[in-house]
């Protein structure tokens, strides 16, 4: 087996009996990625000097018998939206095309303590807005089982880096389906952890009550593994759950016993796509072989999650996204250019006597204001902007940001009321397999019904996973879903470690 191939478990004990070094492993990952990455584009920067130096270090300390952390060695991918000390972080967006942080999010600060080499920066929808990646503004990445199909989003960098077997361990954020429909797409391991399971800090927030960052690999094993590394409480997090974090490596091999697995009927109808429902059949069928008990069950008002996450979503992001202004950091128009085009409107509207115009004209800062923020955000950034806007506006706050608010206290309720019956709800990831580039991107609503099966555990705060299931017919992963309560992640990892000792979908790999 090539060290490439390796689950990030497998090199943590090469790495710790002393059969390979983390340069041997970091080489091999970075030859991956100069080799593939061309074709695929799942990294924004690769980082080599620094991961090789983090190796050599790492294996220094293991050389000398110095304590070294749970991920001592091995290589991680993280999304470019996890402020980063002294590296440009993009969020794949020419608004911040050239920020650089002046610290490091929590996350990325437990990767350094956990001795974990960060290998470079992934690919993603601009500022995570979207279900495919071909909302970045910095380039377009593919999916590795299929060139000419997308790799989901929007952290489909993060799951395409996986699945091309460039890296072992990847970072990806939630708000609606982000780490679970790429995972599924790309036919790899995507966990949302419980809101508050893991910091936010310095994460450039899109939805903030919505927002989770997340582990994605290649196994159940290792997902428990990178959980374990990356939880925690944090109080520079308002949001962080102040909850001990369980050991997840140590239990995950633990079978579930009468496990009860509850099916969503709403899950299983109009618009899934015949060969994923099949695929999620059989999946459950395999855990009914190992002694589950299987019942269909009603999430009334999960048919309003849609609806009702692109009321808060969009919101949210309209208040985060105010910041970004031209003023204090981030893209600012050429002002030269802009005061010369304000100054010839200025004197075409004098010359045509129009007095109303010009008293209507911008001043140079709001034109600036304007400029650098249209000229920064891409169109789907700017559609989510204007319909966050409107819903907060005077006169429609209480049509619609307040029902929404409403309708996702039901949907809360609705799973506190199945999970009195049920260990786990199971049902398909993604309606779809992945998708032709460009097929959805002039039909939005389209697009948002790819996350018709995710957004509800978001609105709800529980955590979720994405197994790989099955195959369709062309060749293509399918994603299993699987959602449990509030900070019962242990639950979620022992059930998708139990359906991967029974089949194995989860080893097969693209060709590359």
């Amino acid at each position: 087996m090539a060290l490439y191939e390796a689950s990030a478990t497998q090199l943590l004990s090469q790495l710790e009996s002393g059969e390979v070094t983390s340069v041997e492993v970091t080489k091999a990952c970075l030859d991956r990625i100069r080799q593939h990455d061309g074709q695929i584009g799942a990294f924004l920067k690769v980082m080599d000097d620094k991961a090789l130096a983090k190796a050599e270090h790492v294996d220094q300390k293991r050389k000398a018998g110095q304590p070294v952390g749970k991920l001592a060695g091995v290589p991680v991918a993280v999304k470019d939206l996890l402020c980063t000390e002294g590296e440009v972080t993009t969020c794949a967006s020419k608004m911040l095309e050239n920020f650089v942080p002046p610290y490091s999010s929590t996350v990325i600060k437990k990767l350094e303590e956990a001795d974990a080499v960060i290998l470079g920066k992934t690919n993603m929808d601009e500022f995570a807005m979207g279900g495919s990646t071909e909302n970045s503004a910095l380039g377009k990445t593919r999916n590795p089982w299929n060139t000419e199909l997308v790799p989901g989003g929007s952290s489909g960098g993060a799951a395409a880096c996986l699945a091309a077997q460039m890296v072992p361990l990847s970072i990806g954020t939630d708000t609606g389906g982000s780490i679970r429909q790429p995972a599924s797409f790309c036919g790899v391991v995507g966990l949302k952890p419980t809101y508050g399971r893991v910091s936010r800090f310095g994460l450039i927030a899109f939805a903030s009550s919505l927002d989770q960052i997340g582990p994605m690999a290649r196994t159940a094993e290792d997902t428990a593994l990178f959980l374990e590394a990356i939880s925690g409480y944090d109080p520079a997090d308002s949001t962080s759950a102040n909850v001990a974090c369980p050991l997840f490596s140590k239990s995950v091999d633990q079978p579930l016993e009468g496990l009860r697995i509850g099916m969503v009927k709403e899950h299983f109808g109009e618009g899934l796509d015949g060969e994923v429902d099949k695929a999620v059949r059989e999946a459950v069928k395999v855990y009914e072989s190992l002694g589950a008990k299987v019942v269909d069950i009603s999430l009334p008002h999960n048919k309003y999650g849609i609806a009702t996450y692109y009321i808060i979503a969009p919101s949210e992001a309209s208040s985060n996204l105010a910041r970004f202004d031209g003023a204090h950091y981030g893209h600012r128009c050429d002002e030269a250019t802009m005061l010369a085009e304000l100054e010839k409107e200025k004197e075409a509207l004098t010359a045509a006597g129009d007095e109303i115009g010009l008293k209507r004209m911008d001043t140079p800062l709001i034109r600036m204001y304007r400029q650098s923020r249209a000229e920064g955000f891409g169109p789907e950034v700017k559609r989510r902007i204007m319909l966050g806007t409107y819903t907060l506006s005077a006169g429609y706050y209480d049509a619609y940001y307040l029902k929404a608010l409403k309708v996702r206290r039901l949907i809360r309720e609705d799973y506190d009321k199945v999970f009195k019956s049920v260990d786990l709800i199971v049902g398909p990831t993604a309606p779809n397999p992945a998708f032709a580039a460009g097929s959805k991107t002039n039909d939005p609503l389209a697009m948002y019904l790819e996350d018709l099966y995710t957004v509800t555990a978001n609105l709800a705060g529980i955590p979720a996973i994405s197994v790989p299931c099955g195959m369709t017919s062309s060749g293509l992963p399918v994603g299993l879903h699987m959602q449990a309560p509030a900070l019962e992640e242990d639950r979620l990892l022992r059930a998708a470690q139990m359906f991967q000792k029974a089949t194995d979908w989860h080893t097969k790999m693209p060709c590359l």
